[in-house]
């Protein structure tokens, strides 16, 4: 019996399913395939993967609704959109929508290996999907996804729609150190005009309103030369 982590890849172009599918054979993953969307929640429900990567434009079925179908359904296995560069918009509705993160097309294969990995570390540790959760909790920090608000102790604190969208990211992705350039690419998304010192503005603003000391952060810790990681236990409520 087979102990490697199951990944349905899910893609209507064959020479995608060709290629990255024994590519992630190698990367030590039990690999089955899907050719639409359909076909790809026949196999959610027969195969139990311990992770899907999804493409968002297919035949019959695309992406997004069936992550919508297995969202509506109670059905948290994790999620990897794989959408189209530049479609800001496609990267905003995969989060809201409940994918646990995405990849714009093309792609490194080695960069979706490790944001396979890392979501899977995630839940070994128990740590139970927060894709799609409407409220997170960290301490006594606690953010409303849907109404975009947030509370320090009770109190209700004001940020930035930048600022918010960032810790909202960073929140979904605990304890993962996320590099400038990705949290760009995944907040402001590379067609946004802006540089890397975006980044580091935002997060300055996140430590001055949550009073987050850098030197002993209880949240947005700094890893040197790579990006930030959000550091505190993040919780479902």
């Amino acid at each position: 019996m087979t102990t490697r982590p199951r990944v349905l890849l899910v893609d209507d172009e064959a020479a995608i399913r060709d290629n990255l599918g024994p590519f992630l054979e190698r990367s030590g993953f039990e690999v089955s395939l899907a050719a639409d969307g359909e076909l790809a929640l026949e196999a959610v429900a027969t195969l139990s993967p311990d992770l899907v990567v999804l493409d968002v434009m297919m035949p019959r079925l695309d992406g997004r609704e069936v992550l919508r179908r297995l969202r509506a359904a109670d059905h948290w296995t994790p999620v990897v959109l794989l959408t189209q560069v530049g479609e800001s918009y496609e990267r905003a509705a995969a989060l809201e929508e409940g994918a646990d993160d995405y990849l714009n097309k093309p792609f490194d294969p080695q960069e979706l290996v490790a944001r396979i990995r890392a979501i899977l570390r995630r839940t070994a540790a128990g740590v139970s999907s927060l894709a799609g959760t409407q409220r997170l909790v960290s301490g006594d920090l606690s953010v409303d996804r849907m109404s975009r608000r947030t509370w320090l102790a009770g109190v209700e604190v004001t940020l930035t729609p930048k600022a918010f969208a960032l810790l909202e990211y960073l929140m979904t992705h605990p304890d993962e150190v996320l590099s400038r350039d990705r949290l760009l690419a995944s907040v402001w998304g590379f067609d946004f005009p802006v540089t890397s010192r975006a980044v580091d503005h935002r997060v300055a603003e996140l430590r001055r309103v949550l009073d987050d000391d850098s030197s002993a952060p209880r949240w947005l810790e700094t890893a040197q030369g790579l990006g930030y990681r959000f550091v505190g236990r993040v919780e479902r409520a």
